[in-house]
């Protein structure tokens, strides 16, 4: 069993990217074990928001392999790739919440879809997933009607609800005040610790990840410049690690 849990949840290996001329990733490597966070960042256009797309089968890469707990993604039919979806949790970057539905229904729509649970079991899940991001109160609500650190929340507990093996967050706290924003990156380190999550966070946020992320990967013309934890990124004497370090001061 412990063998098992060493495994790594998500391999990637050699994903090279092109749109015409313009090579996005170029021979990139990558493997997250089982409970841990990995915070991917860099500078826009340097690939993380296509790295993101090749790990759910929006895009497919030129070259290189993905496995999610040992199932090769990049050459999936629609059918099998919707498998593996639904063992993926996605927190969006503005929550992406319903409007017509309320704070409960959101995180209800899920199970919903893709479980067995009656109506029943379902709100009971959707209130337990609430109540572990501080929003158990707030269940009738709209999304209209509680701020964007709250649709946070909700959204993550919508990411949660079919208990994913792998979760990928697109800057949880982007948009976010200073103290909102600490707020979500500690939430997210106790669900992390919780549930044992396998987590993918895609962020500007380098303060954040500090607290947050096992493990930083920093991405400079689709190869990975850095790899390491916060204390190593800060000894790095890369030029570009430092100008990093000096722009998120």
């Amino acid at each position: 069993m412990e063998q098992e849990k060493k495994q790594a949840e998500l391999v990637i290996e050699g994903l090279s990217k092109s749109f015409g001329s313009q090579k996005v990733l170029s021979g990139f490597n990558l493997n997250v074990a089982h409970g841990e966070t990995v915070a991917v960042l860099g500078r826009s256009g340097t690939g993380k928001s296509v790295l993101r797309r090749l790990l759910i089968g929006l895009q497919k890469p030129d070259s290189g392999c993905i496995r999610i707990q040992g199932q090769e993604i990049t050459g999936l039919e629609e059918k099998p790739l919707n498998e593996i979806r639904q063992g993926i949790g996605f927190l969006f970057q503005q929550g992406a919440l319903y409007d017509s539905l309320t704070v409960e229904q959101n995180v209800e729509f899920p199970l919903d879809r893709h479980s067995t649970l009656n109506a029943e079991e379902r709100k009971s899940r959707a209130h337990e997933l609430l109540e572990s991001v501080g929003m158990g109160h707030d269940g009738d609500k709209m999304p209209s009607e509680i701020s964007g650190g709250m649709q946070k929340r909700v959204g993550l507990a919508r990411a949660l609800a079919l208990s994913p093996a792998l979760l990928l967050l697109d800057e949880p706290t982007a948009g976010l005040d200073p103290i909102t924003s600490a707020e979500i990156g500690e939430l997210i380190s106790q669900l992390q610790e919780q549930h044992k999550m396998t987590s993918i966070v895609v962020t500007h946020d380098l303060h954040g990840a500090k607290y947050f992320a096992n493990r930083l990967v920093m991405l400079d013309q689709g190869k990975v410049l850095f790899e390491g934890s916060f204390e190593d990124l800060q000894k790095s004497s890369d030029p570009f690690v430092i100008r990093y370090l000096k722009d998120a001061a």
